[in-house]
């Protein structure tokens, strides 16, 4: 139980030397000495309280969370079992992921209303959360619908994809018909029309259901450093693809584990936390390790876990 220093008051009480009075009762000491030091631990009990809740009260609201495509060469039933396992509460699927032998290993696209429910049965069995999905659309507004729907199903927060230039229009509006924010992702130059934070920003203009996915790792790749680019993307950035990379302006490398690379992410999380940023972090890997990619995963989780720490 926590006592304000301002609701006590000091006197003499009966036979005592000095008493401390709150609301409730009396405290005694028989000597003034005792007394002051007493009344000093309290103050400083306060100080170091009020010091401990604001930084608490500081600390970064981010939801830390996997992309299964880091497990892209299983199934989803496996996707999410070693997503569990890691100990996370967040994730985000892809739509072109096998589904596993009990639904034919058809892909997530091709599934039934009831093939969906199982999914959602199955993430929910594990106390997990899917707040997103990484979408392909298509090249037609039936496409990007019938996916819309898919996603809705799924009750996620937002989808992840690089829209086609020519349907953003279309596309914002059918985000905004379904209440699901399109997160804008990029990939690196020559593979992506959003390698450039300059040509997300663009693509946001006039669309309101737009936002980012920021891939810090496929940043270098073109020669972008990733505290830069969120800087330029500030206000707008849902969600972040966290991955490292091991060298600058070279679109052949695949990721290494987060902080083992030469992305500063102690500085990309300072940026973050100055933006006020409160998105999802998901983790995701595009290499394949043998036998899977988990055993860097839960080392990328202690290291972003040390980081926050330190914030």
């Amino acid at each position: 139980m926590f006592y304000s220093t301002q609701s006590f008051t000091n006197k003499k009480c009966n036979d005592h030397t000095w008493c401390v009075h709150d609301q409730t009762r009396c405290v005694h000491f028989h000597s003034t000495k005792k007394f002051a030091g007493t009344f000093f631990f309290l103050v400083s009990f306060f100080v170091s309280t009020q010091l401990f809740s604001q930084s608490a009260n500081d600390a970064p609201k981010w939801k830390l969370g996997i992309a299964l495509y880091t497990f892209h060469r299983f199934s989803f039933p496996d996707q999410l079992a070693k997503a569990d396992s890691a100990d996370v509460k967040f994730a985000e699927g892809f739509m072109f992921s096998k589904t596993g032998p009990e639904l034919r290993d058809s892909m997530i696209t091709m599934l039934s209303p009831a093939g969906i429910e199982k999914l959602s049965r199955s993430i929910k069995a594990k106390g997990m959360q899917m707040v997103s999905f990484y979408v392909m659309g298509g090249n037609t507004v039936d496409s990007w619908k019938k996916q819309f729907e898919l996603a809705k199903r799924f009750k996620v927060k937002y989808v992840t994809s690089e829209p086609p230039v020519d349907m953003r229009d279309s596309i914002d509006s059918l985000a905004g018909v379904y209440h699901i924010k399109v997160a804008i992702h990029n990939h690196w130059k020559g593979t992506s029309r959003y390698w450039h934070p300059d040509s997300v920003l663009a693509a946001l203009k006039g669309h309101p259901n737009f936002g980012v996915c920021a891939d810090v790792g496929h940043w270098p790749k073109s020669g972008i450093n990733p505290v830069e680019g969120l800087k330029k993307l500030k206000g707008h950035i849902i969600a972040l693809h966290l991955k490292d990379i091991a060298a600058y302006n070279d679109p052949t490398l695949k990721d290494v584990v987060v902080g083992t690379g030469i992305i500063d992410f102690p500085e990309v999380f300072k940026e973050l936390k100055r933006q006020n940023f409160s998105g999802y972090i998901m983790i995701e890997r595009d290499a394949e390790e043998q036998p899977s990619n988990l055993p860097s995963v839960m080392q990328e989780i202690k290291y972003y876990k040390r980081q926050m720490q330190k914030l």
